[in-house]
């Protein structure tokens, strides 16, 4: 029996390159890739009890951006066309890190989209924003990152809102770009945030009063700590030295 088409569906962009025109490594040999794999897997448990919503991998053709290429970016839009044929006008929420996350916010003019979370995004600046209106979008971001950029993420969602967005920016203290440090924390928050935007449950109530701030609020007003959530999840906790390379 064929299976039924989904109801709505994540879709997960894990982290590349700056530059690469080589397809990303297979298997284990993929380290953006691994960084993403228990993020899905928290996501896909937060979601279970909706049978009808999809929690898919984008597959790059290419590891890396490639400037004007925005290679990742085609490979976004080419699996939610896909998506779209097979399933009609569903709801989509984009979950991506570090170049991922850019892929997913350029991504999100496509009429699926509803939403974008975006895991220690790349977001540098002159980075387009007019696609993001009418979307909620909550960047995650390390206040440690030396990868990329915090007070770009901050510069973005103001940018966003200002262009009818609805956006929150939650940093992380004590964590680092590869999600490792605190990883519990980063993994807890996708799955409460993914399952809210979806309308599965409450959005955490200090990213819903970001939401609702006018346009030309201060970014600083559109930006919370993880700490004063007041989730409930994970605390802090050490997972092993930080890893570097890639986006």
């Amino acid at each position: 029996m064929a299976a039924r088409p989904p109801s709505a569906a994540v879709l997960v962009l894990h982290g590349g390159y700056e530059t690469g025109l080589s397809a990303p490594a297979p298997g284990a040999l993929n380290l953006p890739g691994l960084r993403m794999l228990p993020v899905s897997r928290v996501v896909a448990r937060a979601v279970r009890g909706d049978s009808g919503v999809r929690v898919q991998r984008v597959r790059y053709t290419h590891r890396g951006w490639n400037g004007s290429r925005e290679d990742p970016l085609h490979d976004a839009v080419r699996t939610l066309d896909a998506l779209r044929r097979e399933a009609g006008d569903i709801p989509v929420v984009l979950l991506g890190h570090s170049m991922g996350a850019r892929a997913a916010l350029h991504a999100a003019g496509h009429p699926l989209v509803r939403s974008v979370i975006g895991l220690a995004p790349w977001c540098p600046p002159g980075d387009p924003v007019t696609q993001l209106a009418g979307r909620d979008v909550v960047l995650l971001h390390s206040t440690r990152d030396r990868v990329t950029s915090p007070l770009a993420s901050q510069s973005l969602m103001a940018r966003a809102r200002r262009a009818g967005a609805r956006t929150c920016l939650v940093t992380i203290p004590g964590s680092d770009h590869a999600m490792i440090r605190r990883a519990p924390a980063w993994h807890h928050l996708a799955g409460l945030l993914v399952t809210g935007l979806l309308g599965l449950a409450p959005v955490p109530s200090r990213v819903a009063a970001a939401f609702e701030l006018p346009p030309g609020a201060a970014a600083s007003e559109g930006t919370v700590s993880l700490d004063s959530l007041g989730t409930g999840g994970p605390g802090p906790r050490r997972c092993g030295a930080e890893r570097g390379g890639g986006r």
